[in-house]
C-alpha cells in the first residue's frame, strides 16, 4: 500500500555528519576580512582604504555645484508671486472653459490650511457610486432550494380519470394508498414494498376514495358501489362494510372515530365506527355531488365542497338525529370546488380552489365569513395541501400546465412550479413529515416532490422541541 511506503519514501535524509536536523548549522565568522591594521594609540590619523576600489559612500565635490543658482530659486519660490492680474485672470478662463471650473478654487485636499468648498453644482459621480443602498437583488433573502424534478415516479396504470373522485393518501406510518381502478394498493415508503390491499369482486365496481384514519392503522375506502369499508392493514382484513348512501363514495374525512363521506347525491354521512349502528347523522347542504371533504384539525368544523359550486363549513355534531345546517356557506367559486384544505396554524382559515370554470383560490376566515385573498391560479384546481415546515401551501393544476404551484402565505406570491406530468393532476397528498408531496395524475404516474425540505437547523430545533413534549407527557404518566 503506497501508505505504507510513506515513511520510508518520504521520511528525512540522513543529515551531515555533526549537524542536529532540528537546529541550524553554526556558521563561522572567522574568515571573514578584517582590516589589517587597526589605529593605534600613537596618534597616526592615516586609515587604510577599503581592499575594493572605490569608497563606501558618495562625497560629491561641492566646487562644481552651482550653489548661488539654487539659493536663488529657492529663495525666488517662497517669495509672494508676482503674476499679473491680466494673466491670472487668462489662466482661469481656460480653466473654465477647459474643465467647467476653476481648478484653484475646487482643490479639496491642502497641504495646508483649511479645505475648500466645492463650487456650487459641483458634483462627485462617485459619491453616486458609493452612497446608493443595497439593490432589491442583493438585499432579497436567499430563498431555499426546491428541486424542480420529482424525486420519484411510481407508475399508476388504470388510475381513473375523474376529477371528483380522491384516490391517493398517505398515511403517519409511511404508507401510501393508492386506489386503481377496482383494487387498492398500498406502498412503503420506507422499504419501497407494494401490497394489494384489496381488490372489488364485481368487474364493473371500482374505487372512489381512500383515507387513512389519523393513527395510520386503518384505512376507509368508497366504493362506487355506495360502500364505505374499513380495513386493518396489519392483518390486511376488511373490518366493517358500512353501507347508508345510495350512490358512489368520491371523499372521505376522518375525526378522531367519527368518518364523514360524501357522495354523489350531496348528501354527508358522519359513522361513529366503534358502534354497530354506524350512521349517526345526515347532513344535507349540496345539491350535487360532493368531491371535497376536511375536518379541521382541532376536530371543530368540517368544510365540504361540492359540484354545485358551493362551499359548506359545518360544527362538530356529537351523534344524534336532526337537521343539521351549515354555518357558513360560499358562493363566489364560480365552478366545482373538490381542494379544500384548513390552515394548521391559523385553524379558522380556510384555502378553497374551483374547477375549470373558476381556476381561482379563496382563503376564507371561517369565523366571520370573510374573504381573506383571492388569487387567479389560472387552471383547474383539483387540490390544495398547506405545508407544516413554512408558510406556504401547495396547489395541483390541470389544464394546460398540469403542474404544481408553490404559494407564500399570506402574501399569494408564486414560491415555484413544479412541471413534470402529460395529464391533469387528480389528487395531491403529503408525507407525515411534511417534506414530500405526491401528485397522482391522469398521465397513470404518481410523482413525489421534495419541495418543503426542512433547514438542517430548523429540523433538529422542531425534533428536539417534539422530543421535549414527549418527555413531558411521559412523566405526567408516571
Amino acid at each position: 500500500a503506497r501508505w505504507q511506503r510513506k515513511d520510508k519514501e518520504s521520511g528525512p535524509g540522513p543529515s551531515p555528519a555533526g549537524v542536529s536536523p532540528m537546529k541550524p548549522a553554526n556558521r563561522s565568522h572567522s574568515s571573514s576580512k578584517t582590516p589589517s591594521k587597526t589605529p593605534g594609540k600613537s596618534g597616526s590619523k592615516i586609515q587604510n582604504t577599503p581592499t575594493k576600489a572605490g569608497g563606501d559612500r558618495y562625497i560629491p565635490n561641492r566646487s562644481t555645484m552651482q550653489m548661488d543658482m539654487a539659493n536663488f530659486l529657492l529663495t525666488k519660490e517662497n517669495d509672494p508671486a508676482e503674476g499679473s492680474p491680466n494673466k491670472k485672470e487668462q489662466q482661469k478662463a481656460w480653466a473654465v472653459n477647459l474643465n467647467g471650473f476653476d481648478v484653484e478654487e475646487a482643490k479639496i485636499l491642502r497641504l495646508s490650511g483649511q479645505p475648500q468648498n466645492a463650487p456650487e453644482g459641483y458634483q462627485n459621480n462617485l459619491k453616486v457610486l458609493y452612497s446608493q443602498k443595497m439593490t432589491p437583488g442583493s438585499s432579497r433573502k436567499n430563498s431555499r432550494y426546491i428541486p424542480s424534478m420529482p424525486d420519484r415516479i411510481l407508475d399508476a396504470p388504470e388510475i381513473r380519470n375523474d376529477y371528483y373522485l380522491n384516490l391517493i393518501d398517505w398515511s403517519s406510518q409511511d404508507f401510501l394508498a393508492v386506489a386503481l381502478d377496482n383494487s387498492v394498493y398500498l406502498w412503503n415508503h420506507a422499504s419501497g414494498e407494494i401490497i394489494q390491499l384489496l381488490q372489488m369482486e364485481h368487474p364493473d365496481a371500482y374505487i372512489s376514495s381512500v383515507s387513512w384514519i389519523k393513527e395510520g392503522n386503518y384505512l376507509a375506502v368508497g366504493t362506487s358501489t355506495a360502500e364505505v369499508q374499513l380495513w386493518d392493514i396489519q392483518q390486511q382484513k376488511r373490518l366493517r362494510n358500512m353501507t347508508s348512501h345510495c350512490a358512489r363514495v368520491g371523499t372521505l374525512s376522518w375525526n378522531s372515530y367519527i368518518l364523514s363521506s360524501g357522495a354523489r347525491t350531496g348528501h354527508i354521512h358522519h359513522h361513529d365506527v366503534r358502534v354497530a349502528e354506524h350512521h349517526v347523522a345526515t347532513l344535507a347542504g349540496h345539491t350535487q355531488e360532493v368531491c371535497g371533504l376536511k375536518w379541521s384539525l382541532d376536530g371543530r368544523y368540517l368544510a365540504s365542497g361540492g359540484n354545485d359550486n358551493l362551499v359548506n363549513v359545518w360544527p362538530c355534531t356529537q351523534g344524534g338525529g336532526g337537521d343539521f345546517a351549515p354555518v357558513q356557506t360560499f358562493t363566489q367559486h364560480q365552478g366545482a370546488v373538490k381542494a379544500v384544505a384548513w390552515c394548521p396554524w391559523q385553524m379558522n382559515v380556510l384555502a378553497t380552489g374551483g374547477g375549470t370554470s373558476d381556476r381561482h383560490i379563496r382563503i376564507w376566515n371561517v369565523c366571520s365569513g370573510t374573504c381573506l385573498s383571492t388569487v387567479d391560479a389560472r387552471s383547474q384546481v383539483c387540490s390544495i395541501l398547506w405545508s407544516t415546515n413554512y408558510k406556504e401551501f401547495v396547489s395541483g393544476h390541470g389544464f394546460a400546465q398540469n403542474q404544481l404551484v408553490i404559494w407564500k402565505y399570506p402574501t399569494m406570491t408564486k414560491v415555484a412550479e413544479l412541471q413534470g406530468h402529460t395529464a391533469r393532476i387528480l389528487n395531491l397528498t403529503m408525507s407525515p413529515d411534511g417534506t414530500t408531496v405526491a401528485s397522482a395524475a391522469a398521465d397513470e404516474t404518481v410523482r413525489l416532490w421534495r419541495c418543503f425540505e426542512m433547514d438542517p437547523i430548523k429540523k433538529k430545533e422542531k425534533e428536539k422541541a417534539n422530543s421535549a413534549k414527549s418527555s413531558i407527557i411521559h412523566q405526567s404518566i408516571r
